[in-house]
């Protein structure tokens, strides 16, 4: 199509809108452009009908006016869920320069164009623009969550953690404290890499004000008790787990059969394990009660608690668990067990051990901010036969 053609078949749609708008003036009820059916059908038809070539052209002769600001940033999303995030910023940075766009609309163009800035990397630009919008009513919590997710790419967590702070200040809601309980917990662990234990002891004991139930912190606080010979301290932190996010119970277990068989106290231990199961049952709480009872009381005892622990809740780790302590010498039917045993571990390999509950990634290693949606404390060890 020549762009005379091109030019031809814009001037006619826009005449046509034209003298539509003047006979409805005239007849009838007067359309609003920023009504939103009205404004996805006209998108549409331009976006259908017009190569993006003569959109970029038609929105840079188009007038600015609270009538058409909507349709600029529609335009603008449209390039830029496209991937065209240059075009997106011309059309965002045209309508901030524009002395006629109305005031009311400053804060929604420079959020639309931090948001160009992002999709394009350019992480510096939009900060700068995202702090600019901090005192917005309408924008200033979403630039803040945009700052922090800036921020924990870049690992800054000093920043990171100033900025949550104002954002839970406007907005103290569970998801907001959990966010900023985890930051804090990433500056502990830069204070304890320098060695620095009393800070990192404040910012994990912060992280817990603002969530109770923050594994992360839990978890720092016990280690920090059991290197400064306080078992008793360390326990009780690992055993409240149990009770305030069961599902992470695997991740303590670990922990208390580390200190028990250090402090020589796993007979205690084996007692209380077997009260946990019983309220929280999981995979990785039974087989560290059948490794106990295997070093306390021998092969005999441990076999029989696994075998009847797995008839009343299988699962994969479990069995795997039992041919391995069970052994050839016990069934006879060594080659059996063993083509079992590699099979039920080529299953497990290819398993994932964690998941989001939020958005489904899965892998092997636990993450407590999950690199897909973003969200901290969502990556949980997989329920079920092949999980826990």
């Amino acid at each position: 199509m020549s762009s005379l053609t091109l030019w031809l078949l814009l001037f006619v749609a826009i005449a046509t809108g034209w003298l539509l708008g003047l006979w409805s003036a005239r007849f009838g009820r007067r359309p609003n452009i920023d009504d939103e059916a009205t404004l996805r059908e006209r998108l549409q038809f331009l976006f259908t009908n017009y190569s993006d070539e003569a959109i970029e052209s038609f929105v840079e002769t188009l007038a600015v006016s609270g009538d058409t600001v909507n349709l600029h940033l529609s335009i603008g999303a449209h390039f830029r869920n496209k991937g065209e995030v240059d075009r997106a910023t011309l059309i965002h940075q045209n309508l901030l320069a524009r002395p006629e766009l109305p005031s009311r609309y400053s804060s929604q163009v420079t959020y639309e164009l931090a948001m160009d800035y992002l999709a394009a990397g350019l992480l510096d630009r939009a900060e700068s623009l995202l702090h600019e919008l901090m005192g917005s009513r309408d924008y200033g919590r979403q630039a803040a969550q945009h700052l922090i997710e800036i921020y924990q790419q870049e690992r800054d967590w000093e920043k990171a953690v100033q900025v949550a702070i104002t954002l839970v200040e406007a907005e103290p809601s569970p998801l907001r404290r959990k966010q900023l309980a985890y930051l804090l917990c990433e500056r502990a662990e830069k204070d304890l890499a320098r060695d620095d234990r009393f800070t990192a002891r404040q910012r994990l004991t912060e992280a817990l004000g603002y969530d109770p139930a923050c594994i992360k912190a839990l978890l720092l606080l016990a280690d920090m008790h059991h290197h400064d010979n306080k078992p008793k301290d360390a326990r009780l932190l690992l055993l409240s787990i149990f009770d305030q996010k069961p599902a992470f119970a695997p991740e303590a277990v670990k922990r208390l059969v580390k200190y028990a068989r250090e402090q020589n106290s796993e007979a205690q231990l084996a007692k209380k394990l077997r009260k946990l199961y019983y309220s929280t049952p999981s995979t990785s709480l039974l087989l560290a009660m059948v490794e106990l009872e295997r070093r306390r009381q021998g092969d005999g005892p441990a076999i029989a608690l696994l075998q009847q622990e797995l008839t009343s809740r299988p699962s994969l780790r479990g069995l795997l668990r039992l041919i391995e302590i069970t052994g050839p010498e016990h069934q006879g039917s060594g080659t059996r067990d063993r083509l079992v045993s590699r099979v039920g571990e080529m299953l497990l390999q290819n398993k994932p051990v964690y998941q989001c509950t939020r958005c489904g990634f899965s892998g092997h290693q636990l993450h407590w901010l999950c690199p897909s949606c973003k969200t901290w404390e969502s990556v949980e060890p997989v329920q079920g036969v092949d999980g826990e």
